[in-house]
């Protein structure tokens, strides 16, 4: 039995960065002494959601990977005694940005990093503008608190990535997200799109027999309206914990990592993989 204590904080943009980032700073002190192991902030989480427009002065917003911001949240994981997913706008070098996340250990120490791999481009979503896609791979990241298959947001909606970073022995995939609905959608549309958006990923928890948790924003920037509900997902897809309303919110919730193997005796997935019938899975369209 190896348990884990988790903690999503499920914030939003307050105005400027100072703000913002103190709002994030001390909801993650009130953690401490609640034993938490692995503490995950919503993608983007120190700046305004920017890609709903295209505006080249949001370059400005990217810090570099040696940032002072970054060594402050190092200290806070290593105050807290946790293990922390740090989501940023990094600026690579010039002309090159990627939308990225850090791991650091209890000690403040750097565990892992991951960029983003899927890059959208859509009304709202002006990620393609911004971001390079990532050149990092699929590769967990080994931890205190266990094996984490960091992806970011976008990268929620594909099962290849998910499955590639559990048959690499993730034992938890991480989403650090920002998602909502646009305000010229009908309202209609608002509660379908939320629970595609949940149960893509329970179906990764599912198919791969791992913990999923997403660490969704909130709050009204531009168009968009961010419909938090950060979940924590058991191998079986149940849902552990979740946060229903779209408001600031820390969500606890402990797993058992020794879930993952007696699931999978039961479920025996990765035993029963047709690797022989898969080719076309690595072309653009497959045959027609």
């Amino acid at each position: 039995m190896k348990n884990v204590s988790i903690a999503l904080l499920q914030g939003k943009w307050c105005g400027d960065f100072k703000q913002t980032n103190a709002y994030y700073r001390e909801e993650a002190l009130k953690l401490a002494g609640k034993n938490v192991d692995l503490l995950i902030l919503p993608e983007l989480f120190h700046t305004p959601y920017f890609p709903v427009t295209e505006d080249a002065e949001n370059f400005n917003l990217a810090i570099e990977k040696e940032d002072a911001l970054i060594e402050e949240w190092r200290e806070i994981a290593k105050r807290l005694g946790c293990v922390l997913v740090f989501p940023f706008f990094e600026k690579r070098n010039t002309g090159i940005y990627h939308n990225s996340a850090y791991v650091f250990e209890r000690d403040g120490s750097i565990a892992g990093f991951y960029r983003k791999s899927h890059i959208p481009d859509d009304p709202g979503f002006y990620e393609k503008y911004y971001f390079i896609p990532g050149d990092t791979g699929f590769e967990p990241i080994a931890t205190s608190a266990g094996k984490l298959g960091v992806l970011i947001c976008w990268d929620q909606w594909f099962p290849e990535a998910a499955r590639l970073m559990a048959m690499r022995g993730a034992e938890i995939l991480i989403y650090p997200t920002a998602i909502g609905w646009a305000a010229e959608e009908p309202d209609s549309l608002y509660e379908r799109q939320r629970e595609s958006w949940k149960t893509v990923m329970r179906g990764h928890a599912v198919a791969n027999r791992v913990f999923v948790v997403a660490a969704n924003r909130v709050g009204t920037e531009g168009s968009l309206r961010f419909w938090g509900d950060s979940f924590i997902s058991a191998p079986d897809g149940w849902v552990l914990a979740e946060s229903r309303e779209p408001e600031t919110a820390t969500l606890l919730s402990e797993i058992d990592l020794s879930e993952i193997e007696f699931q999978r005796h039961w479920w025996p997935h990765f035993r029963d993989r047709r690797t022989d019938l898969y080719q076309d899975i690595l072309k653009i369209w497959g045959t027609p």
